[in-house]
């Protein structure tokens, strides 16, 4: 292995605390949020201002229909940075953010998803660069694995419980999505951050499109959450 090859990747691959907070809301046990004006940083300090020593451009942006009228954003992005003289070829990222959610209120309509999607993009197209590399790999996970530690403010209390459900591949009961909304609400996971796992997990656009057995799964890991 040439080491000269990660010079770059050792520069950027660890976070400070001070960047990284467990993430809020549903975004899974054990995994990490980075601050994004930390990512911006270390590209200025790597290749100077932005427009300067790295830029990036804008490909496509375009909503996605999902399931109970619920819609996505997705931004498609190339980054470039500027090596001695020389910029970079493209490095591709895509983000996405809930656009309208369904909430147990009706639905929600996130008029910032397009720039949560570009932060997002942003985000998954430093990575191929290494940067935040160590919160990635350090327990070789990613977003998409199920959560494992606490996440931060816990309701106290006694969590919730419920009868046993009769698991099997139907979509899941009006029952068990209500102590789905019940358990997140205790854990202190928003429904947008709900929505956001059971797609990453399921690949589900909504809770109701979830089979009875994948809901149980759902209810264990909030269940376990803290334990």
């Amino acid at each position: 292995m040439n080491e000269n090859n990660l010079n770059l990747y050792n520069k950027v691959r660890k976070v400070p605390d001070t960047a990284k907070k467990p993430i809020q809301g549903g975004r899974l046990k054990g995994m990490t949020d980075i601050n994004p004006m930390w990512r911006i940083k270390v590209l200025t300090e790597q290749f100077g201002p932005c427009g300067i020593g790295w830029y990036y451009n804008i490909i496509n942006k375009w909503i996605e229909e999902g399931a109970n009228n619920e819609k996505i954003a997705f931004v498609d992005i190339e980054l470039f940075i500027k090596h001695g003289n020389e910029w970079s070829m493209p490095i591709q990222g895509t983000g996405g953010s809930s656009f309208i959610s369904k909430e147990r209120n009706g639905l929600y309509t996130n008029d910032e998803c397009f720039k949560m999607a570009l932060t997002d993009a942003l985000g998954v197209a430093m990575k191929s660069l290494g940067v935040g590399a160590d919160v990635y790999f350090e327990k070789d996970r990613s977003k998409y694995d199920a959560p494992t530690s606490e996440p931060q403010n816990k309701p106290q209390g006694q969590p919730a419980t419920m009868d046993k459900e009769i698991v099997d591949a139907s979509l899941a009961s009006e029952k068990q999505l209500n102590f789905i909304y019940k358990l997140a609400k205790e854990k202190d996971y928003s429904p947008e951050s709900m929505s956001s796992y059971i797609k990453n997990a399921y690949n589900k656009d909504s809770s109701k499109a979830l089979s009875k057995k994948e809901a149980s799964e759902v209810i264990k890991m909030l269940q376990d959450i803290g334990k």
